[in-house]
C-alpha cells in the first residue's frame, strides 16, 4: 500500500467519521491486523474512543475482524484495507446509479444504507417512506408498499445483500485463519443472501414536525422504537458493492461499443451483458457464452433489427479489433461472449494514450501509441515509423523515459555489455504504466479533496450564518410568516456575503466534480489491474 492510498483513505475517514476513526483506521492500514491492546497501545487514545472508531469501522464494513492467530482463546484481531474505504469515494455514484435504475424510492434506500452502514428492512422503509413523504405536497403520503417493493427490486437484481450472520462469520473464520470475518456474503457461501423476508408493512409515511431533534437522532430515535414489531430482527440488509462495479464497468463497455461503433452495436453489447450480469462472476475475463438466436428473443421491445442484421452486427463486433465481442462456438446461430477482460485492456490503453496527450501533446502520444502497438523499437524505428525528426524524437523519448511512461530494454550482442554492440530498445509496459498513473490519480484526489476542505474552512463563519438563517427562514414559511419578515430575515445577508458565498459554491461544485470525474478514471484503471491479475 502506498503512501498516497493512506494519504486519501484517512481524508476519506476524517471527512465522513471525525479524527479519532481517521487515526485508528490510518494505523490499522499502516500496521496491518492487531488487536484491540495493541491499537490501544500504539494509537495513544482512551479504550472507549478506540471502541467506539472500530464499532464504526466495522458497522460501515471498512473494518474486517476475525479470531487471534495464535489459536482458540486469543484476541479478535482487527484489519481494514485501502480498497474498502476508497469505495467512500463513489458513495454518490452508487446513489445516483440506483436513482437512475429505480427513481427517487431507490436512491433513498441506498443512501440510507450507505449512511447507517446496514440496516433492517423494516427500518429502511419507514425511514425512507417518512423522508419522501417530507417532500411531498400536503395531504400526500408514501405507501410503505411501494418502498417495499423498490426494495425486493434491489435485491432481486443483486444490488442489496443479507448481512452474513456473525455465527457464520465465526465459522468460516475457524475454517480459514486467513479470510478475513467481514467479507462479503455471496450466494455461494450464505445460500439466503439474495433472500428477502416475508414481512409485512402496512402504513404509510409520517410527515416530521419541527422539532429540537435533528433528522438523524430522530432517525435513530424511530429505529430503535420500530426494531422490534416485524418480524425480520436480526436480518440486516447492506449494500452489494461488487454488483455496483459490475454494472459501472459494463456501462463503460456500452459506451465505448456506441462511441467506436454505434448506438445498435451498443444495445447489442448491452443485452447480451444483462443476459449474464447475475451469472458472471466479478473476476471472470469474459460472459458464460451466448447463442444468437438468445440475444435475438432478448432485444428491448420495439428495437426493430430483423436476424440476418443481427448477424452481420455480431460478425461486425467479433471482427473489430478492440475485440469487445468473441466468437464461442457455432451452435444456436452461434455462440458469443463479452470479452470483459479485454475490453478493459482496451479502455485502460485508451487512458493511457489520452493522459500522454494532454501532458506532453499529441506527437508524444503517437510515439507512446506506436510503442504500445509495436512492442520493441529502436530509436530509429521511432523516428522512421512516427514520421518525426530526429532530434525531436529523441527528445520526447527521453522525456517519456523520466517519467517512467516507457522503459528502454538493453539486448547485447556479446556478454560485455559494450554499448556498440547492444540492441537499446523502446518499450511500454502496459500495467506498472496503469499502476503508476492510478497513483497520479490518488494523489490528484488527494489533492482537490484538501483544497475543497481549506476553501470551506477559510469561509466556515459566513457559511454558518447561512445555514442559521436558512434554519430561521423554513421555521418562519412553516408557521405561516409574512413575506415582510422573510424579506427582512433575508437581508441579514449583506450583498458582498452573498457575492462570496455564491463563489464558494462554485468553486466547491467545480471540486466535487473534479473528484467525481478523476474517481471514474481510478475505477477504470483498478478493474483493469484486478482482472489482469485474476487472469493471470
Amino acid at each position: 500500500m502506498t503512501s498516497q492510498e493512506v494519504r486519501l483513505c484517512g481524508l476519506l475517514l476524517r471527512e465522513h467519521f471525525g479524527e479519532v476513526v481517521e487515526k485508528v483506521g490510518t494505523h490499522l492500514l499502516r500496521s496491518g491486523s492487531q488487536n484491540l491492546r495493541t491499537i490501544l497501545h500504539e494509537t495513544d487514545v482512551s479504550l472507549k474512543l478506540v471502541k467506539k472508531s472500530l464499532c464504526v469501522l466495522v458497522q460501515h464494513g471498512l473494518c474486517l475482524y476475525r479470531p487471534g492467530r495464535k489459536g482458540p482463546g486469543s484476541p479478535t484481531e482487527y484489519d481494514t484495507s485501502s480498497h474498502l474505504i476508497l469505495r467512500i469515494l463513489r458513495y454518490p455514484r452508487y446513489i445516483y446509479t440506483a436513482k437512475t435504475l429505480y427513481g427517487d424510492t431507490g436512491e433513498l434506500i441506498v443512501e440510507e444504507l450507505l449512511q447507517r452502514g446496514h440496516m433492517t428492512l423494516s427500518s429502511t422503509v419507514k425511514s425512507v417512506a417518512d423522508r419522501l413523504t417530507q417532500n411531498m405536497e400536503e395531504g400526500r403520503s408514501m405507501d410503505y408498499s411501494e418502498v417495499s417493493s423498490a426494495f425486493s427490486k434491489l435485491v432481486e437484481t443483486h444490488f442489496l445483500q443479507r448481512c452474513p450472520p456473525a455465527a457464520a462469520a465465526a465459522v468460516k473464520d475457524s475454517s480459514s485463519p486467513a479470510a478475513g470475518g467481514a467479507a462479503p456474503p455471496t450466494p455461494e457461501s450464505f445460500p439466503d443472501c439474495y433472500k428477502v423476508p416475508d414481512v409485512k408493512l402496512f402504513g404509510r409515511g409520517k410527515r416530521q414536525l419541527a422539532s429540537e431533534d435533528g433528522e438523524e437522532q430522530r432517525s435513530a430515535k424511530r429505529a430503535r422504537m420500530d426494531s422490534s414489531a416485524h418480524g425480520d430482527e436480526g436480518i440486516y440488509w447492506q449494500v452489494n458493492f461488487e454488483r455496483f462495479h459490475q454494472h459501472f464497468r459494463d456501462q463503460a463497455i456500452i459506451s465505448a461499443v456506441a462511441n467506436k461503433l454505434d448506438q445498435t452495436s451498443s444495445e447489442i453489447v448491452r443485452t447480451m451483458l444483462r443476459m449474464s450480469e447475475v451469472t458472471t462472476s466479478p473476476t471472470a475475463a469474459c460472459t458464460k457464452p451466448l447463442s444468437a438466436n438468445e440475444i435475438f428473443r432478448s432485444l428491448p421491445v420495439g428495437y426493430n433489427i430483423g436476424r440476418p442484421i443481427l448477424d452481420q452486427y455480431l460478425t461486425l463486433l467479433v471482427d473489430d479489433p478492440m475485440e469487445f465481442v468473441g466468437k464461442a462456438g457455432e451452435s444456436g446461430g452461434g455462440m458469443f461472449v463479452v470479452n470483459l477482460h479485454k475490453s478493459l485492456a482496451n479502455l485502460a490503453r485508451a487512458t493511457l494514450e489520452s493522459a500522454v496527450q494532454e501532458r506532453f501533446g499529441s506527437r508524444s502520444a503517437r510515439i507512446f501509441r506506436l510503442l504500445l502497438r509495436k512492442r520493441h523499437l529502436e530509436q530509429k524505428q521511432v523516428e522512421d515509423f512516427a514520421m518525426i525528426p530526429a532530434k525531436e524524437a529523441k527528445d520526447m523519448l527521453y522525456t517519456l523515459l523520466s517519467q517512467n511512461l516507457v522503459q528502454l530494454q538493453e539486448v547485447p550482442k556479446t556478454p560485455d555489455y559494450a554499448p556498440s554492440r547492444t540492441f537499446y530498445l523502446y518499450t511500454v509496459n502496459q500495467l506498472p504504466t496503469a499502476r503508476m498513473l492510478l497513483q497520479n490519480c490518488f494523489k490528484t484526489v488527494a489533492n482537490l479533496i484538501e483544497r475543497r476542505l481549506f476553501e470551506t474552512k477559510e469561509s466556515k463563519r459566513l457559511l454558518e450564518k447561512s445555514q442559521r438563517i436558512e434554519a430561521i427562514l423554513a421555521s418562519l414559511q412553516a408557521s405561516g410568516a409574512e413575506p415582510e419578515q422573510l424579506t427582512e430575515v433575508e437581508e441579514m445577508i449583506t450583498a458582498p456575503e452573498k457575492q462570496q458565498l455564491d463563489s464558494l459554491k462554485l468553486h466547491v461544485n467545480k471540486l466535487d466534480s473534479a473528484e467525481n470525474q478523476v474517481d471514474e478514471t481510478i475505477f477504470l484503471l483498478e478493474s483493469y489491474v484486478n482482472s489482469t491479475i485474476a487472469s493471470s
